[in-house]
């Protein structure tokens, strides 16, 4: 039983920001097989226009918007594009990102407020923005923060990118409580290791046995065990 058998987004539609890459493009797939309408929102022109094609061949509606997530205006400029074309917006993946391993003695201040931008204050402004629209909408909605398990435990020695991810859990619990008598969920998704492109330089051999030894599968997870969840 597939996706679509489970439940169906006819009508919906998502907007997918960090759609371009793998972990949130197999998300946006999933959602265009299960019926909604995909509005792909990322950097990398070249990996978003591919996504969006990807899922046109799968018979759905799709459309891509470049944007620096870290951006307010950027953002409100998709949010436009999007309602311009389909309308509405009912669905919000939350998955920018960008990490780092660098030791923390060399942590510069500039590396620091990099990651925070991306990881942290994009979510938050992206939830302003989408967050207002279906609450205006009155229909409730979705919003999936894209979190990790390095946002607890320091399974991993990537400190920054931690501590962003701690505060998208932060968020995610404050929003929720905040848009629940709007019908707005608010969630987060806390994978484990993936080999995503911001992942693979800092998988040397070493750090990839470090990583398997405290996971219990022993293997990384794969981007399509996410669709659903």
């Amino acid at each position: 039983m597939f996706l679509e058998e489970l439940f169906g987004l006819d009508g919906k539609v998502a907007a997918v920001i960090g759609g371009g890459g793998v972990l949130a493009g197999a998300m946006a797939e999933g959602l265009a097989k299960a019926g909604a309408r995909i509005a792909i929102l990322d950097l990398n022109v070249e990996n978003g226009e591919k996504q969006s094609a990807a899922i046109r061949k799968l018979g759905q509606e799709a459309m891509f918007v470049r944007i620096d997530a870290t951006q307010k205006a950027d953002l409100e400029h998709a949010e436009e594009e999007i309602i311009n074309k389909f309308g509405r917006v009912d669905i919000l993946i939350n998955a920018p990102g960008i990490n780092s391993g660098t030791p923390f003695f060399e942590i510069t201040e500039k590396e620091w407020q990099t990651i925070l931008d991306v990881n942290l204050k994009s979510m938050f402004l992206s939830c302003q923005i989408f967050g207002k629209r279906m609450i205006e909408q009155g229909e409730g909605g979705s919003i999936i923060n894209i979190s990790s398990a390095s946002s607890g435990p320091p399974l991993s020695k990537v400190f920054t990118y931690s501590i962003s991810k701690a505060g998208v859990n932060n968020l995610t619990q404050f929003l929720a409580r905040e848009f629940a008598p709007h019908r707005v969920r608010v969630n987060a998704l806390v994978p484990g290791f993936f080999p995503a492109e911001q992942n693979r330089r800092l998988l040397t051999k070493e750090r990839t046995e470090s990583i398997f030894r405290h996971t219990p599968m022993n293997r990384f997870g794969e981007p399509e065990e996410l669709i659903g969840a």
